[in-house]
């Protein structure tokens, strides 16, 4: 077993990283003084891993949604669910599925020991019958069909569909009524075993706890496993948009649109300088305090509901713009325009710095919550870049930097415009 302390100068913080015997990294950053502690246990496995070869194996195929499906049941076994033991510690427990990663986690204010083992003996114990996997598949179905009614989940989910031709970052995480009904006990039991490996998981821990902590529950509880070799099959996907219109009626006052950009993607993720450059350059180019956003929201083509975000994970990666308009072909008209402009003259020096200072402030604040540094060190994991070296990249990045990175993405000529419209 080996630990490593990883340390800042900016922050004046301290973590551990811990190679367990057992196969699982661990990372826990003391908080000493900090009235809580929380704690999120994660794998390497999200909705997009439906086709997988286990060591060099014949190719493994699953019903889309089964990531989720198999996170829903993770909380089941025969004496009971872990919500209930929760309860007993007085823990606040939740768990999520995304494109690329499962995570369980819990926040507490004492008994961290205990509810740090509940975490860590219901997942690694599944239990799955026919019965009880029948039972489940009403359930996700309603929330299913709960999502197809959101407008906002489906104006995101059709940006998804429009750019991407053949990566599975285009189905819905859930998967759909018909595909969850091909969900058996026997695949979930293939897909825990094929990835919830702790060689392929992740432990994070922040708050009033120390290593010696974690490190005596995980000794008692983590069960070594043998690495096995996972490989994720995709298909190629074209650089191209699918569709660079994609248009949904629903019953909203004010029509919604998300305006999509779809990157290259290289066969490793992007570093923790380049994650920095994109934070800045995006503040820079669509935060409140940005010209653009004003010009829209001045001219009446968007509202305070506009905003962005970056997507990426294992074969896609993507930038989306969006919100709220009563003209959206016409506010993505006048994004598209503003950044083709900028791409051209450069980030002015004077907006470089305001987003640097408020991406920096930002991001340092964020190491006062628990849940932050937690969340943001599991992403950092599968992303193979580091919590400290990403505060770095951000102050010291230049103008120079953030220009070459707009070079990078944001191609006007390859994006996709998702228009939820009013019901006529």
């Amino acid at each position: 077993m080996d630990i490593r302390t990883v340390e800042s100068s900016i922050v004046k913080d301290k973590y551990y990283v811990i190679d367990h015997s057992s196969g699982l990294t661990i990372y826990v950053y003391p908080k000493p003084g900090y009235n809580s502690s929380y704690a999120i246990f994660g794998t390497n496995y999200g909705s997009v891993n439906t086709r997988f070869k286990v060591d060099g194996g014949e190719e493994i195929v699953t019903p889309d949604g089964i990531a989720h499906y198999l996170e829903h049941k993770m909380f089941e076994s025969e004496d009971g669910d872990a919500f209930a033991r929760y309860a007993k510690t007085g823990a606040n427990a939740n768990a999520y599925t995304s494109f690329e990663k499962t995570c369980y986690l819990f926040s507490c204010g004492d008994h961290f020991e205990e509810s740090l083992e509940i975490l860590l003996d219901f997942v690694q114990s599944p239990y799955f019958t026919a019965e009880t996997v029948a039972k489940e598949q009403g359930i996700i179905g309603q929330e299913i069909k709960m999502y197809d009614d959101s407008p906002s989940w489906r104006v995101m989910f059709n940006t998804l569909v429009g750019m991407y031709q053949k990566h599975p970052v285009r189905v819905d995480i859930a998967g759909t009524v018909e595909s969850i009904a091909e969900i058996t006990a026997e695949k979930l039991y293939q897909c825990y075993n094929s990835f919830y490996n702790l060689h392929n998981m992740v432990l994070c821990v922040a708050g009033n706890v120390t290593a010696e902590q974690v490190l005596k529950i995980a000794d008692k509880l983590l069960k070594p496993n043998e690495k096995h070799d996972v490989e994720p099959i995709f298909e190629d996907e074209p650089y191209e948009v699918g569709q660079e219109y994609v248009e949904q009626t629903f019953a909203v006052n004010i029509p919604m649109f998300d305006l999509g950009f779809k990157e290259k993607v290289g066969a490793e993720p992007i570093t923790s300088q380049q994650a920095a450059y994109n934070d800045i350059l995006l503040y820079a180019l669509a935060s409140p305090s940005s010209r653009l956003y004003n010009d829209l929201l001045n001219s009446e083509l968007i509202n305070d509901t506009f905003g962005y975000e970056r997507l990426e994970g294992p074969g896609y990666a993507a930038i989306l713009f969006g919100g709220e308009s009563r003209e959206p072909k016409k506010a993505a008209e006048v994004i598209k325009k503003h950044i083709a402009e900028l791409k051209q003259s450069g980030v002015p020096q004077e907006e470089f710095e305001r987003a640097k200072r408020a991406v920096y402030g930002s991001v340092i604040s964020d190491f006062n919550s628990n849940d932050s540094i937690a969340n943001v060190m599991v992403d950092m994991h599968f992303e193979q870049r580091e919590l400290f070296s990403y505060v770095d990249a951000i102050a010291n990045a230049t103008l120079e930097d953030i220009n070459a990175r707009l070079d990078e993405v944001l191609d006007v000529n390859n994006c996709t415009l998702s228009v939820v419209t009013a019901e006529k």
